[in-house]
C-alpha cells in the first residue's frame, strides 16, 4: 500500500482579506488560482512545511493558526490539508516568487471571483465558513 503525502494549504490572511495565488505552471494548472503551499517533508510537521512553503513561494514569514476540518483527495497519493495562517509581525509583503505568477488578496465579497483550482474549492469554501480573517 502506497503511503498518501500530505500537501499543505494556507488559508492566509491579513485582516479580513485571503490570499489567492495565480499557478504558473504547470501548465494544466497555469492561470488558476489556488491557497499557497505544498508537500510536507518528511521529518516536518505540517505546520513546519508551511512555514516553509511561504517563505520559499511568497518570501513571507507565517505562522499556521487553525487546522481548517477536512481533508481532500489530490491525484494519488497526494491528499490536500488546509489551515488558517498569518503573517508574523514585520513579514515582508508576499511575493509571487515560485510557482505563482501573481497575487490577490480577497475580501469576503470577493471570494469567488477567481478561478479556484477544483481541489482548492472545498479547502477555500471550508476555510472562509469559520469567518473572515484571524
Amino acid at each position: 500500500m502506497t503511503e498518501r503525502i500530505v500537501v499543505v494549504a494556507a488559508a492566509l490572511y491579513d485582516g479580513d482579506r485571503l490570499l489567492a495565488a495565480r499557478r504558473s505552471a504547470p501548465p494544466e494548472l497555469a492561470g488558476r488560482w489556488e491557497l499557497p503551499g505544498g508537500k510536507v517533508e518528511q521529518g516536518e510537521t505540517p505546520e513546519q512545511a508551511l512555514s516553509r512553503e511561504l517563505r520559499e513561494e511568497l518570501g513571507v514569514a507565517a505562522e499556521a493558526v487553525e487546522r481548517v476540518p477536512g481533508e481532500w483527495p489530490l491525484k494519488p497519493p497526494y491528499v490536500l490539508q488546509a489551515w488558517r495562517s498569518r503573517l508574523l509581525p514585520g513579514s515582508p509583503d508576499p511575493k509571487p516568487l515560485q510557482d505563482h505568477d501573481a497575487l490577490r488578496w480577497l475580501p469576503p465579497d470577493q471570494i469567488w471571483d477567481v478561478d479556484w483550482l477544483d481541489q482548492d474549492v472545498e479547502a477555500v469554501r471550508e476555510a472562509v465558513s469559520r469567518g473572515a480573517g484571524l
